[in-house]
């Protein structure tokens, strides 16, 4: 469904990413994991159009799309959450969600009053995100982006300052409503709520893979305990 080939993103004299291969298959879970500074975000602002790579091509079912418009992204089929939310603040949880079907050819209200309800948003609907504690707006993130019923979602720490217990949560409901057919990537620093979600992780260092497999292979693999726990990283 979705394939990196030899991709690499620079800004300035900063490589943030180096020669990336991925491949994620229809129906694929994918944990994008690595220390602050490792490019993963970059990753997933360059498969959703946000960017575009200096090298390297991105292929949806074959099909190269790198190079062409943000918006032809989500209509081709990708959606995507975002780290720092980009909810329209004043407007209601249901219009957020409703406005998202744009890239449908038919917006369905069912669709919609269907999502509010699997998760937990149908007391809120008619408030405005603003009023709405985080754990409830990062609902409303994942409500928005499969109410695009994209063949690839990319969620980009969906359980970001959120408390354990609200972690536990936020993995039942993407565990519980990302169809079966939809390729997932998930990059999150909770390393168990990847590992739950994803039975392949990929690792980035400094915009480079340096591992990818099973979630307690991955894990243990020397090199990635060096990233995580053995090195002085100074900013990155």
């Amino acid at each position: 469904m979705l394939r990196l080939e030899c991709v690499s993103r620079r800004f300035g004299g900063l490589e943030a990413v180096k020669e990336l291969d991925l491949d994620v298959p229809a129906g694929a879970r994918l944990g994008l994991i690595g220390p602050n500074g490792s490019g993963k975000t970059t990753v997933l602002n360059l498969i959703s159009g946000v960017l575009a790579p200096d090298a390297g091509a991105i292929r949806l079912g074959g099909a190269r799309i790198d190079g062409r418009p943000a918006h032809r992204f989500a209509r081709l089929g990708i959606a995507r959450t975002f780290q720092n939310l980009r909810l329209v603040a004043h407007m209601t949880v249901r219009e957020n969600v409703w406005l998202a079907q744009h890239t449908l050819p038919a917006p369905r209200a069912a669709r919609v009053e269907d999502l509010l309800a699997a998760l937990g948003l149908a007391a809120w609907r008619d408030t405005p995100v603003s009023a709405l504690p985080l754990p409830q707006q990062r609902r409303v993130e994942l409500a928005r982006a499969l109410a695009r019923e994209p063949k690839v979602l990319l969620l980009d720490e969906p359980a970001g300052g959120m408390t354990p217990a609200e972690t536990q949560e936020m993995g039942d409901l993407v565990a519980r409503l990302v169809p079966a057919e939809t390729a997932l990537v998930v990059v999150e620093h909770k390393l168990d709520l990847v590992a739950r979600l994803c039975p392949r992780i990929a690792v980035l260092d400094f915009g480079r893979k340096i591992a990818e497999g099973a979630p307690g292979e991955v894990l243990n693999d020397a090199k990635v305990m060096e990233v995580y726990f053995g090195r002085d990283r100074g900013d990155a």
